[in-house]
């Protein structure tokens, strides 16, 4: 049977890194995840009772596809008391997680064979979901003086149907500030080119608050998920911002796509946005992770890093290493037992000189991890 040409998209180079970290434990050995965007907690308590409740109170079954209107609320709240936005939660919608989220997002903005721009390095699945849909994903090359994220000029005079940006970004972690957001959008405005803004990452930051897309206008989309912040990754329920004459669309395609994000998981989701200790209390481990990194990955041979503003990552030049990072990544697991993730999948140009290492893990995990990584250099060395 025939496959279809837009079936022909790359693998997720870290979920192949994944199935080899699995083979390896399932022969017995001791692995550190520094590969995986996944918080080492799990939700919150608070989330595990509401859903037990609410099992025991009756049936889950469908929700309206826009989600549980008090989850939307308490979503729109949320905006209040990050940013000082006063949000309609009429133009929240909610969604099977971030991934369901891009897929809405680039059904309602784009018509086949659109340009949709995204900056390189970034998440690899962007690009493997336009393609799949039919769109063309068009990388922007960011530059180490813009703390690798677009700016207006590396898409001027493009043409592009839309522009996704994400910030704090994966893999590097860097942010964009007030100004530099508002750039963008600007530019896109004056271009006809539609934002989208992946805030996946916001919560998990370290010096600086965040800056959402909503605080500059109303004309975008924001994309966001439970998976990061508050540690829902396999509950698979997120939500996206949209203007208000888009919700029609947008619910449109979700009644015929998705029918609704898995109640259980709304339920869970919102009772995870008031479990306040738990959420600090991982903030916590990442920050001490984030230390530890900072200072291990240069003593084990990794210097040339930036300090990352969010999310969990720290990606590091190797080019003084290898011109081979899918084949460095393997050695690493091999060798000394620690999964990480070569650059490739974030940038298939340039990423065959840079690896990401996630410190999502537990602070002894990441210690471990560290420890190995400098005793694998060590002797390559």
């Amino acid at each position: 049977m025939r496959t279809s040409r837009r079936s022909d998209v790359d693998p997720f180079i870290v979920m192949d890194v994944m199935e080899a970290a699995r083979a390896a434990e399932a022969a017995g050995r001791h692995i550190i995840h520094m590969e995986v965007g996944q918080p080492g907690t799990g939700a919150p308590q608070a989330a595990i009772r509401a859903l037990s409740e609410a099992m025991a109170a009756g049936p889950l079954g469908y929700t309206v596809a826009l989600g549980l209107p008090a989850l939307r609320a308490r979503i729109a709240r949320l905006y209040g008391e990050w940013y000082n936005v006063d949000l309609n939660p009429d133009r929240v919608i909610v969604t099977s997680g971030a991934s369901g989220g891009f897929i809405l997002a680039f059904n309602a903005l784009f018509d086949s064979g659109d340009r949709v721009g995204i900056g390189a390095p970034g998440y690899p699945s962007y690009r493997q979901i336009l393609r799949g849909l039919g769109f063309e994903a068009v990388d922007l090359p960011t530059a180490d003086a813009n703390r690798l994220q677009p700016v207006p000029a590396d898409f001027a005079g493009m043409d592009l149907a839309g522009l996704l940006v994400a910030s704090p970004a994966n893999p590097t972690g860097t942010m964009l500030d007030h100004a530099s957001m508002s750039a963008l959008i600007g530019a896109c405005a004056d271009a006809g080119t539609s934002f989208i803004s992946d805030e996946i990452y916001h919560g998990i930051e370290y010096e600086a608050k965040a800056v959402s897309a909503l605080e500059i206008s109303d004309d975008v989309y924001v994309i966001n998920s439970f998976s990061k912040y508050f540690s829902m990754t396999g509950w698979r329920v997120g939500w996206m911002v949209v203007p208000e004459d888009h919700v029609r669309v947008v619910e449109r395609i979700a009644q015929n796509m998705f029918i609704c994000a898995p109640h259980a998981s709304q339920v869970a989701a919102l009772a995870a946005m008031d479990a306040t200790d738990e959420l600090h209390a991982n903030m916590d481990v990442y920050r001490a992770n984030r230390a530890l990194m900072l200072d291990g990955l240069p003593k084990a041979g990794f210097a040339r890093i930036a300090p990352p503003d969010g999310a969990f990552y720290v990606y590091a030049d190797v080019s003084d290493i290898t011109t081979d990072s899918r084949a460095f990544a393997a050695e690493i697991l091999e060798q000394a037992g620690v999964a990480v993730t070569p650059g490739l999948d974030f940038d298939p140009v340039r990423g065959h000189t840079t690896l990401r290492f996630s410190y999502a893990r537990k602070t002894e995990d990441i210690a471990e991890g560290l420890r190995r990584l400098t005793e694998f250099m060590g002797e390559r060395r």
